[in-house]
């Protein structure tokens, strides 16, 4: 990687790791409880929830994810956790969010209940064990996983500004880049990945290419992929 490459890397990392560019992004949810965890006004498990629904409806216009987000937790009347452990999810096939419907809901909401039945926190979850437990999917070992690495990114990463720094336990190096198309598209076109595959494996590759921009903190690559979206690369 060229040096200008790589200072102009940095720099879009440095700008776009600002909360003024996510007040209306999926992680303004996570980032409210998480606010209010510090207030004391609920706990650890209510920001995990937040985070596991604000990913999981993460695709779209962000207006759209935004205002669908917002009618989810008032369904819950601003309690995650409450609303979880007493079951109260409509298990009707209506849409809450594009293809979602509130019965994906409430078996998002079951499979969370039965783990915090056991639990303290889904930090001792991997990528594919949140797949798995959590989501209710497959195991696919090919899989990226965006929403759930972006996720684990939102509750691990801890400079004190975008991300929330919540799970002390995990490695921020250990971290995997969110990858979507946006995320493939710019990568490939700054020659972070050559590969066809938008799998896990191009994910650990464009991982690995932000290791020596970012020591141990290899997803703070994914503000520079954003600030190159924003600015068209210039």
């Amino acid at each position: 990687m060229k040096n200008a490459l790589k200072d102009r890397l940095i720099g879009w990392a440095e700008r776009y790791n600002d909360p003024v560019y996510f007040q209306e992004d999926p992680i303004a949810f996570p980032t409210r409880f998480a606010q209010m965890m510090q207030a004391g006004k609920c706990g650890l498990k209510d920001v995990e929830i937040a985070a596991v629904f604000a990913a999981h409806f993460a695709w779209g216009r962000r207006a759209m994810i935004v205002r669908d987000c917002g009618r989810l937790f008032d369904a819950m009347d601003w309690k995650p956790y409450d609303f979880v452990m007493t079951g109260r999810c409509s298990r009707e096939p209506v849409s809450i969010h594009r293809t979602v419907k509130w019965c994906e809901v409430a078996e998002i909401c079951d499979r969370l209940r039965a783990w915090y039945q056991g639990h303290e926190s889904l930090e001792q979850l991997d990528a594919a064990g949140i797949r798995t437990t959590i989501y209710g999917q497959k195991p696919d070992a090919k899989a990226p996983n965006k929403k759930i690495n972006m996720m684990r990114r939102w509750m691990v990463r801890d400079d004190g500004k975008v991300d929330l720094g919540l799970w002390k336990n995990t490695d921020k190096a250990k971290l995997v880049i969110p990858l979507d198309t946006h995320v493939y598209t710019q990568a490939t076109e700054l020659a972070l990945t050559s590969r066809k595959q938008k799998d896990l494996a191009t994910a650990l590759e464009i991982t690995a290419a932000f290791e020596d921009l970012f020591p141990g903190d290899p997803c703070k690559g994914d503000f520079a992929l954003f600030g190159y979206g924003v600015t068209g690369g210039k």
